[in-house]
C-alpha cells in the first residue's frame, strides 16, 4: 500500500501578469479515492500584498500560513514598511526546512507584488523557485500545458484570471482528485481581492 493512497489531490495555479498576480485552486479535498469535502479552501491571504495556494495536506498549509503571517506582521511592525514577497517566500522556506525531518506535506505557490509581480514555488522541504507561472498538485501536468500555451508577459488581470480558470477547468476534467469550483486571489498594488467560481 503506497502513501499516495492517503495523500489529498489538488490543482493549484499561480500566474504573474504585468500589474499583479492571480492565484487559484479548486475546492475538492480527497483522501485517496474518497472525497472528504467539496468546499475546501486552498487559497490563503498571507500579508496585504502576498497570497498563497496549496496542494497536499491543507492542515499543514493552514498552520504554515498562520506562522508566516505572524512573523511577517512582526517584521512589518518592526521595520514600519510592508514586507516584500521574496522575504515572505524565504521565511516560508526556512520554516519548511526546519521541519524537514517531519515535513509539512504541502506544495505551495506563493505570489505577490513588490517591485514587480512574482510567483514562487515551494516544495515540502523548503526549496524555492521563482517564476512567472506555476502549477502544483495531481492536476499540474494538465494545467501547465494550458498555462504555457496561453501565457505572455503582457497579460491583463482579466486575461491572466481567464487563463488560470481555463487551466484549472482542464485539470478538473482529467483529474478525479480535483473539482467542485475554484477559489481565486487577485493581487496587485491595491491589495488582494478574492473570487469564487462555481462549476
Amino acid at each position: 500500500m503506497s502513501y499516495e493512497q492517503f495523500m489529498p489531490g489538488a490543482t493549484a495555479v499561480g500566474i504573474a501578469y504585468k500589474d499583479g498576480v492571480v492565484l487559484g485552486a479548486e475546492r475538492r479535498i480527497t483522501l485517496g479515492s474518497f472525497v472528504r469535502s467539496k468546499s475546501g479552501k486552498k487559497v490563503f491571504k498571507v500579508t496585504q500584498n502576498v497570497g498563497a495556494v496549496c496542494a497536499g495536506m491543507v492542515a499543514d498549509m493552514q498552520n504554515l500560513v498562520k506562522e508566516v503571517a505572524v512573523y511577517s506582521k512582526l517584521k512589518e511592525l518592526e521595520s514600519r514598511k510592508a514586507i516584500k514577497p521574496n522575504s515572505v517566500a524565504k521565511l516560508m522556506s526556512n520554516l519548511m526546512f526546519q521541519n524537514r525531518y517531519a515535513p509539512l506535506l504541502t506544495q505551495v505557490i506563493l505570489g505577490g507584488v513588490g517591485q514587480k509581480p512574482v510567483v514562487y514555488v515551494l516544495d515540502p522541504l523548503g526549496s524555492v523557485i521563482s517564476d512567472q507561472y506555476a502549477t502544483v498538485g495531481t492536476g499540474e501536468e494538465t494545467a501547465i500545458g494550458v498555462v504555457e500555451a496561453g501565457y505572455s508577459s503582457g497579460l491583463s488581470q482579466k486575461e491572466a484570471r481567464d487563463l488560470l480558470v481555463s487551466s484549472i477547468k482542464a485539470a478538473i476534467a482529467r483529474d478525479a482528485m480535483s473539482g467542485n469550483g475554484i477559489d481565486i486571489l487577485k493581487i496587485d498594488k491595491a491589495g488582494i481581492q478574492e473570487e469564487g467560481v462555481e462549476l
